[in-house]
């Protein structure tokens, strides 16, 4: 087995879990839903989506190549509220997802070592994955705490809801047996 083919196998699994939470979230909310915010310091889910998509765009295109803080960014559009539908939230969140999975595809073991740069910063690309592994899953996190508050009772649990882990458990065992 190689490690670094074993590893790029994995992160491309978990970006995919961080995404389908995400996804889940997203497809529980109405067309209001997605542009809610607290207050003007907080951002709405098609907001966090928008710049979740232009980081991924930026970082992920021409990965090994450009810095991934890309010229034509334009990141403090990224926070303006001017998604139209949920269905063109999709659209853009999708887009990102492409760019970031295309990329990961296309490396191989050997590619983990070499320096890319962002921001003029270098990291090897192992360095580069966490970072934004790490970021993704911080903002889809907001997207399902901002889910579960405008749901409430009506939410649909996206893991073990609370009170079912011992019939989750179970349950487990029992397919595990069979």
């Amino acid at each position: 087995m190689n490690l670094g083919t074993e590893y790029l196998k994995v992160v491309q699994d978990r970006f995919r879990s961080v995404k389908d939470l995400g996804d889940k979230t997203i497809n529980q909310l109405t067309e209001d839903d997605i542009h809610w915010k607290l207050n003007e310091a907080s951002n709405s889910v098609a907001v966090i989506a928008k710049h979740l998509s232009g980081n991924m765009i930026s970082r992920w295109s021409d990965f090994l190549t450009l810095d991934g803080e890309k010229t034509y960014r334009n990141r403090d559009q990224e926070f303006v509220d001017h998604v139209l539908s949920k269905r063109e939230l999709i659209i853009v969140w999708e887009n990102g997802w492409n760019t970031l999975f295309g990329t990961l595809q296309d490396l191989d073991d050997k590619d983990l070592v070499k320096k890319v740069t962002i921001r003029g910063e270098s990291h090897t690309v192992l360095e580069a994955i966490e970072r934004q592994m790490a970021h993704y899953a911080y903002h889809i996190g907001q997207i399902v705490y901002i889910g579960k508050q405008l749901k409430g009772d009506i939410w649909e649990s996206l893991s073990i809801p609370k009170g079912a882990s011992e019939e989750y458990l179970q349950e487990k065992l029992k397919r595990q047996e069979s």
